[in-house]
């Protein structure tokens, strides 16, 4: 079998009908090479993609293998790969098992032929994107060609186009076990090629960085190929469809490639195989390779036959599954609606869109939120690739999936919630491992409010694996071959840098919580160091909580806490003799700042579990919310040496449910506050701080339901809209059946000042007086008797 000229099959990057001609021409001329579009650096790891345990959608990654180097923007697609910026510039190739270039890499390691990568090296284009990054260069027009023809043949969508002039009848043209002739297998690439011909001259190339940038890359893929027909006869190129007429005889002279390759700057790289997922290949996704439904190209290149009516039988089992009625007689009406659509269009097949209408017609009955299900699920999908353990990779890699299979946390994309017991070793574990990437910037973990159980013992997590992670393991690389002495290292790094006393104390916490020994001493020399300069009483109170539940964590974890606990008194015992002063002379948004700060406190006081520092906490909020003011002191909340409405309330509520302040002398103390000389804004403010929270207070003191009452029903008119807004705020905390019993027991405050339930009978305490004795017996009160 001879080919006189090298065989150029040009391809539309990730197309399931680009992908099975390919294959068919493949096999019908037997190449002895095949050149494919692509990093020449990952020549090295062709074999690979033969492996038993390799499994698509996989991308191509490269890095710069020095750390520090430049940022480098991205773009999307094989033939220009996706750049995340990291500490060092990063490239992917991504490639799903319709990619062409995937399925002429697979059939030549079954057929032992052996592969290269053709287009400029990663090296080069990082080096350069690294370059072009720091200055700006002249946009340049960029030609779409399939846009170009599309037009031509009068469709408004370039994908529709394509997919009826080339996917769908490459398709039909491809029956499995169909043997064609070369003739007819290539047939197909040469109608692309002409037409690719036909655009490229009417747009020529531009100037400014995307022409300069095909111009280098043409030559570099001219250059691979003349060394490829130097040694072998049978020569094949994979390629998208664009870039045929520059290969094409009659080619350049070497040497004008050559100059035009000549001088690029490199940097060194290096490559290797990760996992890729679908979801991440669709462009409404997230950057990925521009493919906005690579569940439903997967569908038409690996159904064998019928491809529309097993579409719809997955669509209906999706929605079974999620509880929705679907028959058989759904699935064959939906599948009768979309041919006949396809048919009314003028169209080969039914695509994506017809299939989507008869879905939404028939078996989701117009509903929107059913049919996005099915997008979800089928369109997009969620399958996840997989590479093979022998896959070259920095260490840090290796040891985050021994630590996954060893935990048994695989690295699924679909997002799901776990609840770990910290009692258990193996939770324990887990829960190390996810701080410790948190630490390294690599988000598998989110952290959730606690759902189950009462103590410290457990925490909640909702992960979800994310294919760049590859690009954070690979950058966090630089700080440690394994994730504890990355993490470690990391966080000696973020002390270094952290900009307050509170940064450095939940910097703190997340040490502790990642059990990171290594990395504590270095951090506790920063806090010292912090809290003996910070003199700003706001700061001392925003760091005490990180260290708070620092505390309450190191008896869960088994951790030394001594230092902490005296850094925690310490603070504790600065912030009660400079509260005061802080409380002072603050205007409305200052002291909602600083009620929050208070609240902070408070709730930290009672995990350190340190009776001498609560006594402190309580003395100084019992000698601050004790000051009699006149009048005279309130007209101005913000005054100098007067707290703030808002914090004054707020100070007694903390007494108040401390059980410090009795009920009446509570009741008398907002007596006080509400009387006729006090200022309506001062009196509302402290309202709000004494009320925020929730309304049980209001509740189950009537007496205090009636103060309030009074004290609104006696505001003046002309102060009533001024401070109408701050009760709103106020009773808007709480929720909607307090709100509801707080309403029904106001409006039956005027009868004798008592309130009694709407209907109820009154009370016989001779009848009732029994059943409160066995309700007391069974709750074990003392006086039971």
């Amino acid at each position: 079998m001879v080919m006189a000229t090298p065989m150029l099959l040009g391809v539309r990057h990730h197309g399931p009908g680009s992908a099975r001609a390919v294959r068919r021409a493949l096999s019908a001329c037997r190449p002895e090479i095949v050149l494919v579009e692509g990093p020449p650096e990952a020549d090295p790891l062709v074999d690979l993609a033969g492996h038993e345990d390799m499994r698509a959608p996989v991308a191509l990654l490269g890095y710069a293998a020095a750390a520090g180097a430049a940022r480098a923007p991205g773009a999307a697609g094989p033939s220009r790969p996706n750049v995340r910026t990291a500490n060092q510039p990063v490239a992917f190739w991504p490639l799903a098992e319709f990619s062409p270039e995937w399925q002429a890499i697979r059939w030549a390691a079954a057929n032992e032929v052996p592969v290269r990568f053709i287009d400029l090296p990663v090296a080069v284009r990082l080096a350069i994107d690294s370059v072009e990054h720091q200055r700006p260069v002249p946009a340049g027009i960029r030609v779409d060609p399939i846009a170009a023809l599309a037009e031509a043949a009068g469709y408004d969508d370039p994908e529709r186009w394509w997919e009826d002039a080339i996917e769908h009848r490459l398709s039909d043209a491809d029956a499995p076990g169909t043997d064609v002739d070369q003739v007819t297998a290539l047939a197909p690439f040469a109608a692309i090629a002409e037409a690719m011909r036909a655009v490229r001259a009417s747009n020529p190339p531009q100037p400014g960085p995307e022409g300069l940038d095909q111009e280098r890359r043409e030559a570099s893929m001219r250059r691979a190929l003349r060394a490829a027909v130097k040694e072998y006869d049978r020569v094949a190129v994979v390629c998208g469809a664009w870039h045929v007429p520059a290969l094409s005889d009659p080619l350049p002279p070497a040497n004008a490639d050559a100059s035009t390759l000549r001088g690029l700057p490199k940097i060194r790289v290096t490559m290797t195989w990760v996992p890729w997922t679908h979801a991440r290949m669709a462009s409404a996704l997230g950057y990925g390779a521009g493919v906005s439904a690579p569940g439903w190209y997967h569908h038409l290149f690996t159904a064998p036959d019928h491809p529309v009516a097993r579409w719809l039988v997955r669509a209906a089992a999706v929605l079974r599954r999620n509880g929705t009625a679907v028959s058989s007689d759904h699935v064959i009406e939906a599948t009768r609606l979309s041919e006949t659509l396809a048919t009314v269009r003028g169209r080969p097949l039914a695509g994506l869109a017809e299939v989507t209408e008869a879905a939404r017609a028939v078996l989701c009955d117009g509903d929107e939120l059913r049919l996005a299900l099915i997008n979800r699920r089928l369109v997009v999908g969620d399958r996840l690739g997989r590479v093979p353990e022998t896959t070259p990779g920095v260490p840090i890699v290796r040891d985050v999936s021994a630590a996954q299979r060893r935990l048994r946390l695989p690295p699924d994309p679909l997002p799901r919630e776990i609840d770990l017991d910290l009692r258990r070793e193996i939770d324990l574990e887990r829960s190390r491992l996810l701080h410790r990437l948190l630490l390294l910037g690599i988000e598998w973990g989110q952290t959730l409010p606690q759902r189950r159980g009462l103590g410290t013992f457990w925490e909640s997590w909702r992960l979800g694996w994310q294919p760049e992670f590859a690009v954070d393991l690979v950058a966090a690389g630089t700080y440690g071959t394994t994730v504890p002495d990355a993490a470690a290292a990391r966080v000696a790094e973020l002390a270094t840098a952290a900009a307050s006393l509170a940064d450095v104390t939940t910097l703190v916490e997340r040490c502790l919580l990642a059990d990171l020994a290594a990395g504590l001493p270095g951090l506790l020399a920063a806090l010292r160091e912090r809290v003996a300069l910070d003199h700003d009483v706001a700061h001392l109170m925003e760091a005490l909580p990180a260290l708070a539940r620092t505390l309450r964590y190191g008896d869960v974890r088994n951790t030394d806490t001594g230092a902490l606990r005296e850094a925690a008194t310490g603070l504790v015992t600065r912030i009660c003799v400079g509260l005061p002063g802080a409380l002072c002379g603050l205007d409305e948004r200052a002291a909602r700042a600083m009620r929050e700060r208070v609240d902070a406190v408070h709730a930290s006081i009672g995990l350190l579990d340190d009776a001498e520092a609560a006594t402190r906490w309580r003395e100084t909020l019992g000698s601050l919310a004790a000051v009699e003011r006149t009048p005279s002191d309130r007209t101005a909340p913000g005054a100098p040496g007067t707290p703030h409405g808002l914090l004054a309330g707020r100070l007694n509520r903390l007494l108040l449910d401390g059980g410090v302040l009795d009920a009446d002398e509570a009741r008398r103390r907002m007596r006080l506050t509400l009387t006729i000389g006090v200022p309506a804004e001062y009196a509302a403010a402290w309202v709000e701080g004494f009320l925020a929270g929730d309304g049980r207070l209001l509740v189950h003191d009537e007496r205090l339901l009636h103060l309030v009452d009074e004290w609104i029903t006696s505001i003046p008119q002309a102060s009533f809209t001024e401070v109408l807004p701050l009760l709103r705020r106020t009773f808007s905390g709480y929720s909607a059946p307090e709100r509801r019993m707080i309403g029904e027991r106001a409006a039956h405050l005027g009868r004798g000042g008592g309130y009694e339930q709407p209907g109820a009978e009154p009370i016989d305490a001779d009848r009732g007086g029994p059943m409160l004795v066995t309700v007391a017996r069974l709750l074990g009160w003392p006086h039971a008797g």
